[in-house]
């Protein structure tokens, strides 16, 4: 195989890597790769996802989120009662130093939208505000990727 034809094969794989990779830094705390799933035409409320790693000396606390693709937005957890899946907002998330929580769909932390403005479409992108307790705020842009949920680890914290 020619370097003509694989050096296009991995500028192509470089971009898309880094289309898919935003990382955000506020003070010891380190965003990763916030995104969402796709939502169908009516559906009123969707789910976003990213991570938090607190490498810093002190406990901070993501105590809010907003964004102008929701009328509210809330931190909420999930869990399975037998087929029953209950979801409820916990309000804050404590980041103890060095943590890490990973938030995906279908398992424990996530970010819940509701009241969407219009649907998430796979390929857009949004604006999400995440308030912490000691280092401020922070904007990250969401992106928006299919349905499949193919995505990430199991939301957790270390």
């Amino acid at each position: 195989m020619s370097l003509r034809f694989v050096f296009p094969f991995f500028c192509a794989l470089a971009l898309s890597i880094a289309a898919h990779a935003q990382e955000y830094q506020l003070g010891k705390l380190h965003i990763g790769h916030p995104y969402a799933r796709a939502t169908v035409p009516g559906q009123a409320s969707g789910g976003a996802f990213l991570s938090v790693e607190n490498t810093g000396q002190e406990t901070d606390k993501l105590i809010g989120v907003s964004s102008p693709a929701a009328k509210s937005v809330e931190i909420h957890t999930m869990s399975m009662d037998g087929n029953i899946m209950k979801m409820r907002e916990i309000g804050e998330i404590e980041l103890k130093p060095a943590s890490k929580i990973t938030m995906t769909p279908g398992t424990g932390i996530h970010i819940m939208l509701i009241g969407l403005t219009k649907p998430l479409a796979a390929g857009d992108k949004f604006p999400m505000t995440l308030t912490f307790q000691k280092a401020g705020n922070i904007e990250v842009s969401v992106h928006v990727g299919d349905m499949s949920g193919k995505q990430r680890e199991t939301a957790r914290q270390h």
